[in-house]
This record gives structure tokens, C-alpha cells and sequence, in this order.
């Protein structure tokens, strides 16, 4: 069995950082001491060239590591139902629900959204992101629901990675959050980056943190439950956006377990109530804007409709 290519390209999120700390990040597959053991065995190269561990990256470097293969891998598709909110012969949005990972990763090599779709389109997916990442150009986190682009050639994958890089992609998330917003609408700007004390959470004005903006906008107020019902739009797409910049301005998202984690509320609930509703971008073929809406999942309207 031969030697097994993966191939990363370096996100703005990750620029001027050590590599050895990106691969850790970006490579959900192996350990951080797998990565060392890679990098020292000299399997790992920055754009061609072997390099060291403590070799910086800048956005946009190709990253490649050569791993030998320690079991067969590979991704099955299975027949899992999907919520098909738009579909062509080059981009499929789904719906995607609470509790499913995006693409396989250590511990999660099924049932996640790449299994489904890889079933759904018979394979004829984008191949930009490798083996474990097929037809994946951008991710929300197992416990957000709602809207996800699959793109199914190349060319697309191209279209619409250029779009999100360049934030002209239309991205609003409803989310329910604790306490009660003072404005009817506001504006976050604050810097978001690695905190410094957990590679896997992020955090606000920390070393190399890179400009992040959110717009948000009160829908109604729970004053009984000192919650708010809200809605974020994007206008720039950093690594947990808005559940940091919620937290940053006191107001957690509901349910979230890592940026709200002293937060009690009397509802049992599975991660953070937060929701990709409306996805809009140019069709990366015909040029038309295309837009959809991905209705609210059940236990989110139930919530709205129990609050007072």
C-alpha cells in the first residue's frame, strides 16, 4: 500500500502562525505528536520545500505532508436522507441538521454530511480537498444547523472558494442568545484569532488575530427568560464568528458548551442555538444570484414558541 498525500491550503485564519501548530489544527485526523513525528521524518513540505516545525505559513501556502498508510481508508457512501434546499449539475445546498459532522474525521469516518452527499450525487463530487473532504468548500460545526454548499466539480469548488475569500457570499444565522440585547441592532468589530490558552477555541484580540465583523439585528426579546432571539450576518467568516463575538459582547449563544459554558439555562439542549438560514452567492456557471432559505429546525421553533 503506498503513501498516502494530503494536501492543505493556509487559510488568512492561520496566517503567520507555526506550522506544526496549523497541521495540528487543520489535520483532525492525527495528533499533534503524529504531526511532530511527520515533521521530523521530514514528510512534510511548504510550498515544494521540506521545512522545519518551527517554519511560519502565510495565508494561501500549500502545505503537503506524506503519511504512510496504517489502514485502508476509505469513505463510504451511505444512504442518508438529505434536505435538499437547491440543487444543480454543478452545487447542491443542504440543510444540514444538529448533531452531524460536516466531512470524516478521526472518530467520525460515517454518517457524517460527506457520506450522505458522496451517496446522494454518486461520487461526481469536487476533488480540491482530498479524499476526506470531497465536494467541501466551507463547514459549519456538528451542533450549528442549517444551509451548506456542496460543490460538485471543480470548477465550482473554484467559484465559490473565491466568493467566501473574498466575503461576497451572503451569510445569515439566526440564534437565540442569553440576556437581553439593549439595541435593535449593532455591529461587532473585533479581531478574532487562536486563543492563546486552547489551540481548539478561538478568541478576540489575541496575537495574530485576523479582522472579523458581525451585524446583528434584535428580532424579539424573552424578557421572562432573559433571552433574545437574533439574527447575524457575516461580513467577514472567521472560525466561530459570531458564537466568540456573542460571548465578547456578554451575550453567549444559548446551549453553547465552549464560549457560554457558565451559562445555565432550564432547557435540556445539545450545543448552541444557532442556525444558517439564508445562503446567498453568485452561480459560480450561469452568473444568476442564487439565495435559500433553510427553515428553522424543530426544536429551535419549539424554543421560540415555549419562551416568553
Amino acid at each position: 500500500m503506498s503513501d498516502i498525500l494530503y494536501h492543505y491550503i493556509v487559510t488568512d485564519d492561520f496566517d503567520n502562525e507555526r506550522i506544526d501548530k496549523v497541521l495540528s489544527t487543520l489535520s483532525d485526523s492525527f495528533s499533534r505528536t503524529y504531526i511532530k513525528k511527520m515533521l521530523d521524518e521530514k514528510r512534510v513540505s511548504l510550498n515544494g520545500k521540506i521545512i522545519k516545525p518551527s517554519a511560519i505559513v502565510c495565508e494561501n501556502d500549500e502545505i503537503s505532508m506524506l503519511v504512510p498508510p496504517a489502514k485502508e481508508l476509505c469513505i463510504e457512501a451511505e444512504d442518508i436522507p438529505l434536505d435538499i434546499l437547491y440543487e444543480d449539475r454543478d452545487i447542491l445546498v443542504v440543510n444540514k441538521p444538529k448533531g452531524m459532522v460536516v466531512h470524516p474525521a478521526a472518530g467520525h469516518y460515517n454518517g457524517t454530511l460527506v457520506n450522505a452527499v458522496m451517496w446522494h450525487c454518486k461520487g461526481q463530487l469536487s476533488a480540491i480537498n482530498g479524499v476526506l473532504r470531497p465536494g467541501i468548500v466551507h463547514r459549519i460545526d456538528k451542533d450549528t444547523t442549517g444551509s451548506v454548499i456542496i460543490c460538485k466539480n471543480d470548477a465550482a469548488h473554484q467559484s465559490i472558494a473565491a466568493q467566501l475569500k473574498e466575503h461576497s457570499i451572503c451569510r445569515i444565522y439566526h440564534a437565540i442568545v442569553y440576556g437581553i440585547l439593549p439595541d435593535d441592532s449593532g455591529i461587532i468589530d473585533a479581531p478574532i484569532g487562536r486563543s492563546t490558552s486552547d489551540r481548539k477555541k478561538m478568541a478576540v484580540n489575541v496575537p495574530h488575530a485576523k479582522h472579523a465583523v458581525t451585524h446583528y439585528h434584535t428580532i424579539k426579546r424573552f424578557e421572562d427568560d432573559q433571552m433574545t432571539y437574533v439574527w447575524c450576518k457575516l461580513e467577514t467568516g472567521r472560525t466561530h464568528q459570531i458564537r466568540v463575538h456573542m460571548a465578547h459582547i456578554g451575550h453567549p449563544i444559548l446551549g453553547d458548551e465552549v464560549y457560554a459554558m457558565n451559562r445555565k439555562s432550564r432547557w435540556k439542549l445539545e450545543g448552541q442555538c444557532l442556525h444558517a438560514k439564508t445562503l446567498g452567492f453568485i452561480h459560480p456557471v450561469t452568473g444568476d444570484y442564487i439565495e435559500t432559505d433553510a427553515p428553522l429546525p424543530e426544536y429551535f421553533q419549539h424554543l421560540l414558541d415555549i419562551m416568553h
